[in-house]
């Protein structure tokens, strides 16, 4: 790649052609629980904290009502940080002339101006819609004059508070590289290889790193296989993919043996999100939101289509790797990541550790460099959907810059429509591994009850109209 190309693609803040084009999709800005005075107590008495997306500094809060509000974080009056605001029942008030702004920037007081002043009615501070879903508040920071899309209904939006658990992660890296890592169907077979299988009964569903344990779909000769040894033993995926409206639906199959083929089905979601099984009925869904250049908060949406999720459990289970109140990982190149010399010789190809798979991903990311040299490259086979996905990206700038509208759930026809996407893990006969997985994907919907639930309600609405 040519520098000018990788610097187009990494480049995110104001007037940025990249930038201007993830600005045009909704992003995760903060999870809900980063308003709960349990995990925050300064949220007891105040719901108001800075967030930094795009390069730009912003003030999330929350009114006494319940409504979040995401504004500029220098005040219209005189450019001073609202982030210090003073909060009230009904906006946040700043302290340097007492102007107050509510959660959709409308200027509702300017006490030191003259009784009967009607200055405050021509006063807007930016602000962004933002609403909230899965447990975490999103926004949409597309330009002013547009209207946003509709919010786009993926399976982990559209399941139960009780079926779905939000967590997040910041990284010291740009956004394409942790996204390009996520995407890439041939790493786990080496950066997530245990060199030893666990049993399988020992794996709860809370686990954390040990999820990516669990059995695959499928068996081979009567008997479950972990994904590890998988993952292990045929280690040279067969990688294609399909463009989608919505992205692209990544296949990768493993042959292993005249018989039988391990398939692995994952989307990847423009322009920064993936979905990706973590057992037969667990997915994960990540969206990768940029910082600024430098840094990106991953946020990942676990989705449950069989039994609740204990959530307690799952973020008990994080915390133990990350730092509250900005979910900053423990671990990182001050520490080299965990690195053990001899956990690498006998439990794990990297060495650093089994319980965090996170880790993992967050060393091949932050260790290429706060921005990838992509000029260094030299890609092979195996990174052909890494190639795929840099081509749609580039021509999605090209596009926006030209005024033809940007792919993908930023189009309103697209986000409107109602797909998971569906993802599969698992051993398949060899000649009839397409037939397969859809049908796994069939029995996995029909014998999930909110999915069930969800089609009842739609066919008495239709039935209704």
């Amino acid at each position: 790649m040519k520098a000018d190309q990788n610097q187009l693609l990494t480049q995110v803040g104001p007037q940025s052609p990249c930038g201007e084009l993830l600005r045009l999709y909704w992003q995760p800005v903060a999870l809900v629980d980063e308003f709960n005075p349990k995990l925050d107590p300064r949220m007891l008495e105040r719901p108001v904290k800075s967030v930094r997306v795009f390069g730009e500094d912003l003030v999330l809060f929350k009114d006494h009502s319940g409504r979040f509000g995401l504004i500029d974080k220098h005040c219209a009056h005189r450019g001073v940080d609202l982030s210090f605001a003073r909060y009230e029942e009904d906006g946040i008030r700043c302290p340097f002339h007492g102007w107050k702004f509510d959660v959709n920037g409308r200027c509702l007081d300017t006490p030191a101006e003259p009784t009967g002043s009607r200055l405050k009615d021509h006063i807007q501070q930016r602000h962004y819609p933002v609403v909230e879903k899965a447990g975490v508040i999103f926004a949409w920071m597309g330009p002013a004059h547009q209207t946003p899309p509709p919010f786009p209904r993926f399976d982990c939006f559209e399941a139960p508070d009780s079926h779905s658990f939000a967590f997040k992660g910041r990284w010291k890296a740009n956004w394409l590289q942790a996204f390009e890592v996520g995407i890439d169907p041939a790493h786990p077979s080496f950066l997530h290889r245990f060199l030893k299988d666990e049993d399988l009964q020992s794996i709860g569903d809370n686990d954390a790193g040990k999820q990516f344990r669990s059995a695959s779909a499928g068996d081979i000769h009567g008997q479950k296989w972990p994904m590890t040894r998988i993952m292990r033993e045929f280690c040279q995926p067969k990688i294609s993919f399909e463009s989608k409206p919505y992205g692209m639906e990544i296949t990768s199959l493993r042959q292993m043996n005249e018989e039988l083929t391990h398939v692995r089905v994952t989307q990847a979601i423009f322009p920064a999100t993936f979905v990706i099984p973590l057992s037969e009925t667990l997915s994960i869904t990540q969206f990768h939101v940029p910082v600024d250049d430098e840094h990106t908060y991953w946020y990942s949406f676990f989705t449950s289509f069989d039994k609740p999720l204990n959530k307690e459990a799952m973020r008990e289970q994080r915390l133990q790797f990350i730092s509250l109140p900005d979910y900053i990982p423990k671990s990182g190149a001050h520490n080299q990541w965990g690195f053990n010399a001899k956990e690498q010789l006998d439990q794990t190809y990297l060495g650093m550790g089994e319980e965090d798979i996170n880790v993992h991903d967050q060393w091949a990311v932050e260790s290429m460099g706060p921005v990838q040299d992509r000029t260094q490259e030299h890609l092979g086979t195996s990174d052909v959907l890494i190639m795929a996905n840099r081509r749609v990206l580039l021509k999605a700038i090209e596009d926006v810059q030209k005024g033809t509208g940007a792919p993908g759930v930023s189009n309103a026809q697209v986000s409107v429509s109602r797909f998971g996407p569906d993802i599969v893990d698992g051993v398949a006969p060899s000649e009839r591994w397409s037939d397969w997985w859809k049908s796994q994907v069939q029995s996995k919907h029909r014998s999930c009850q909110w999915l069930s639930d969800e089609r009842s309600s739609s066919s008495a609405l239709a039935s209704a109209k």
